[in-house]
């Protein structure tokens, strides 16, 4: 592969305005700009949380899975970010939906029921994890107002929408593994 970044900074942008690989020159807070911009965060976010679970890997060790159904998310917020700026490339697809919903379907077993609801939090992972699901939730917002002016392909709001729930079974998984308890939420009492 060639290099795909010859100059960082080229000026176009300096008044407002971001070219997308259509050759169309849009405003900086044009729709698809914002959902490409929270994928972009979303991804930042995700890459964080899995230098934090490569990181808790010696004290434990049962997080490698964590990691190894998270790493190729990057990826696909990538290709979906490509989506969004090159409406004409297709690159998810709903095998990675299912892949998605499988994890999910492996760790809810491990769980069981959610009785009550929770907070983010019992440890720096839980809560990283939550930031991410709750980054994703934005993001599948934005592609969502998107969609309303310039329609999406379904996959990629349901690839958005799957992967807050993973994100959510795996806040609650880091816990279980690390032998936190859930951070229950306690409901105002009246004085």
């Amino acid at each position: 592969m060639g290099n795909r970044l010859s100059k960082i900074y080229t000026r176009t942008g300096d008044a407002g305005e971001t070219g997308l690989a259509d050759g169309r020159r849009v405003p900086k807070d044009h729709p698809r700009v914002e959902a490409m911009g929270e994928v972009d965060t979303l991804n930042s976010q995700l890459g964080l949380l899995l230098a934090e679970v490569a990181e808790a890997l010696g004290h434990h060790p049962g997080l490698a899975e964590v990691g190894e159904v998270l790493a190729p998310c990057q990826h696909r917020l990538f290709d979906l970010g490509g989506e969004l700026a090159m409406p004409d490339y297709l690159a998810l697809d709903a095998g990675e939906i299912a892949r998605l919903e499988s994890a999910i379907d492996r760790w809810n077993a491990e769980l069981g029921p959610l009785r009550d609801f929770i907070l983010p939090g019992g440890s720096r992972l839980i809560a990283q994890a939550h930031v991410c699901r709750s980054l994703a939730r934005t993001a599948e917002r934005r592609c969502q107002q998107l969609n309303a002016v310039e329609p999406l392909r379904p996959e990629l709001l349901a690839y958005l929408n799957r992967l807050s729930d993973l994100l959510f079974v795996a806040a609650r998984l880091i816990g279980r593994r690390q032998g936190c308890a859930e951070v229950l939420w306690q409901a105002a009492t009246a004085d």
